[in-house]
């Protein structure tokens, strides 16, 4: 077993592990992750978006922090909800096991109870498979949320340190991450001593120091860091902006941080058969191919209407799903976020520049994508804009509330029932065309959607279905969900005959997975969050179809989809678990 762990000395949120555990992979490894929250939630799934950014579902309906989604988009794995460890899950843990009387006249403490149920579980973690190989990886990259020192993140510190120890020589490698500003065109170093010093009282001793900075480091300051901070300079690794963020790790393979890793890890000392090796090689290949980009590519204009749009990472998933099908359709993403209250009738009278400058967004857009969301604010602004797709024929995509504001939109302008809601907005309305799901709790908030990864079924007639296109034809496809409200069945009818083909159902049947507009250039909705699954060599079906609609080539890429689900593209259906 060996670990990498990544850990931040100064600000959390620069942290590197994904880009590391894409290099190891290169090598030929199988490579897994494992995400340390110091926080007391047992899981994300109640945490506000606009302070911690989105809820990161995995297959396994576990509801993560966002940085599991880094890892599966980088690496190509399957994590479960046990990659994200926080403080109340363990704690949990340990008080369970107490009052079954594991600990049975013991007094249960910090140390040894707590750390020794945190070492258990990173070695555990480290042995789940991740990958369609079914095998155990070879590494695995621990990821310390917020910084070394905060009181919280204590307990967590003390088991890694203990976790070195035991683990030995070329079995831990720690790398701290650091951030170097530039005021006044100086590089500032002070921070990164002072954070490698917290680290090192700790017991944290950093092999490497990856140094975010905006710029190149100057090599006296890499020269400063080293001597400072006790390590030699070709430890410290510079990391510089770059065009986009998929090629942080060609610029840290630059830097020399794999090399770092050969040798701290002593890799080279790991069999690996030539298969695996040459895996490693082609993935490195395809992964510089992509996300290198071309000269003078054309721009997409895309707009995403959203409640949460003050935050970036509120739709991390959404934004970097439309960057992969960006970059597979040779363009240039153009992504400007509209606030859905702004394009509101009201926020006319309130506030005209907003209004204005909004729907002007929306005007200009190639595409228009509504992401999910919870509550009755902004839902208006996004029934009006999905009009305004619909029959202006601009590419429309909708996640999860996006079909359901859809079917409303549908439901108020085609069928006449001009008070259709959802049952989230007002729960005695008389047309609820969406509802809660019979199953769902209204007691018990945490972990109670419909969560995971879950099967839909094209129905039949739907061979014309541009979403059924894009997954290559098949007549089954899975994808993960998170919700709580749904269509409602007996409206299902009406919606039909009235032009809404409902083209995908759940198991059985009843529930509407995903709608669309036969005779829209893209007009299609899904009840799942496909976003959750997009890789950066293998993008999301219904994004890549809405990007390639939105630039022109979408029966390029439908071909393309039918030939990679028959296998007749060499290497392209490999790409899904690279």
């Amino acid at each position: 077993m060996r670990v990498v762990l990544v850990s931040g000395g100064v600000i959390s949120g620069v942290g590197k592990a994904s880009s590391a555990g894409l290099l190891l992979k290169t090598l030929g490894l199988r490579v897994t992750a494992l995400k340390i929250d110091p926080y007391i939630n047992t899981d994300a799934g109640l945490l506000n978006p606009l302070e911690h950014g989105e809820c990161y579902v995995l297959a396994d309906g576990g509801e993560t922090d966002l940085d599991l989604g880094n890892y599966e988009r980088y690496l190509g794995i399957q994590l479960s909800r046990e990659s994200n460890m926080t403080t109340g899950k363990i704690y949990k843990l340990v008080i369970d096991r107490e009052r079954r009387g594991d600990y049975l006249g013991k007094t249960v403490q910090v140390v040894p109870h707590i750390t020794d149920a945190i070492q258990e579980w990173i070695e555990r973690v480290a042995k789940i498979p991740v990958d369609d190989s079914g095998e155990e990886p070879d590494i695995c990259i621990v990821e310390l949320g917020g910084t070394v020192g905060d009181l919280e993140s204590g307990p967590f510190v003390e088991a890694l340190v203990q976790l070195r120890h035991r683990l030995g020589r070329n079995n831990f490698l720690s790398i701290g991450v650091s951030y170097v500003p530039i005021i006044n065109g100086e590089e500032k170093t002070k921070p990164t001593q002072h954070a490698v010093k917290q680290m090192r009282s700790a017991g944290l001793i950093p092999d490497a120091i990856a140094c975010r900075c905006e710029r190149e480091l100057d090599e006296a300051t890499i020269q400063k860091v080293a001597r400072s901070c006790q390590v030699e300079d070709e430890q410290v690794i510079g990391v510089r902006n770059m065009d986009t963020i998929y090629q942080v790790p060609l610029l840290l393979e630059e830097e020399g941080l794999l090399k770092l890793l050969k040798r701290g890890l002593a890799l080279d000392q790991v069999e690996l058969s030539p298969a695996r090796v040459q895996k490693g090689q082609a993935l490195w290949e395809l992964w510089k191919k992509t996300v290198i980009p071309e000269k003078h590519l054309d721009p997409v204009n895309i707009v995403l209407v959203g409640k949460y749009i003050s935050l970036d990472d509120a739709y991390l998933s959404v934004r970097k799903s439309l960057e992969h099908s960006a970059m597979r359709c040779k363009r240039k993403l153009n992504l400007i976020s509209v606030d859905s209250e702004f394009l509101e009738h009201d926020m006319q009278q309130k506030d005209p520049t907003k209004y204005h400058n909004a729907w002007k967004a929306v005007c200009e857009a190639q595409g228009i994508v509504v992401p999910g969301g919870f509550g009755s604010r902004g839902i208006e602004g996004m029934i009006d804009v999905t009009k305004w797709a619909r029959e202006r024929n601009v590419p429309f995509l909708g996640l999860c509330l996006g079909m359901q504001v859809a079917v409303m939109e549908y439901a108020r302008n085609k069928l006449g029932y001009k008070n259709a809601t959802s049952e989230e907005i007002s729960a005695t309305a008389e047309n609820r065309v969406i509802i809660f799901m019979p199953e769902g709790s209204k007691e018990q908030m945490g972990g109670t959607m419909r969560l995971g990864t879950r099967t839909s079924h094209f129905k039949p007639g739907t061979e014309w279905s541009k979403l059924r296109a894009m997954y290559g034809g098949v007549e089954v496809f899975e994808e993960r969900h998170r919700h709580r409200y749904e269509v409602n069945p007996k409206y299902i009818e009406e919606l039909e005959k009235a032009g809404l083909t409902l083209t995908a159902m759940d198991d059985h049947g009843v529930r509407v997975e995903s709608i669309e507009l036969k005779d829209h250039p893209f007009f299609v909705a899904v009840q799942a969050h496909p976003e959750f699954t997009s890789k950066v060599l293998d993008p999301s079906p219904p994004f890549l179809g809405f990007i390639a609609a939105s630039s022109g080539c979408l029966d390029k890429m439908i071909e393309a989809a039918r030939l990679k689900n028959e296998g007749l593209v060499n290497g392209t259906s490999a790409t899904t678990h690279f």
